[in-house]
């Protein structure tokens, strides 16, 4: 097996094993890697670069858009609305060539991944569902209300729920976990 392979396989396991407030966290680590990425691509003039970090970061805020539970906190369809937003701006980067717009996405996303962080190293508890919304930590509700003007601190958490747990032996697909 060679390196990239080994990598890979372990990159796999990592995802296999981690728990739906990890897997939440990883998505957000790689949500701002490529926007990070995107915009050093985008100041270097390296257009297909960034064109694939914009592509892929979208991927991921198409995922957390879509394992968002509305049910679960008032402030979920601001934070859906969010996600429209910043897919939105990094279509515009990715058009237009503007790294003005993914730094705009990585100042608004940012705080989310930093909140997410503090509820997982906390112990935010699954709920039977595999989401993170049955505890309300404190940054993720501070966020909420004072992005949204809801949810007062310790009210609410955001209620995405982690991407499916995929079975053994299957790639991390297009969003690059495996």
């Amino acid at each position: 097996m060679n390196a990239a392979q080994k990598r890979a396989q372990l990159n796999r396991e990592a995802i296999l094993s981690a728990s739906p407030a990890r897997l939440l966290t990883m998505l957000y680590d790689r949500l701002l890697l490529d926007l990070g990425r995107a915009e050093a691509a985008q100041h270097a003039a390296d257009w297909a670069v960034a064109s694939e970090n914009l592509l892929h970061a979208q991927a991921i805020v198409t995922e957390l858009s879509s394992s968002l539970r509305r049910d679960a906190w008032d402030g979920a369809d601001g934070l859906l609305g969010l996600y429209a937003y910043v897919t939105t701006a990094m279509t515009g980067a990715n058009i237009h060539r503007d790294p003005a717009r993914t730094r705009e996405a990585i100042d608004l996303l940012e705080p989310l991944r930093t909140a997410w962080h503090e509820a997982a190293a906390v112990g935010v508890p699954p709920t039977a569902t595999g989401s993170a919304a049955g505890s309300a930590p404190v940054a993720a509700a501070a966020f909420g209300a004072a992005r949204f003007g809801t949810a007062p601190v310790g009210a609410a958490s955001f209620g995405n729920s982690a991407p499916p747990a995929r079975p053994a032996g299957t790639s991390g697909g297009m969003l690059g976990f495996g």
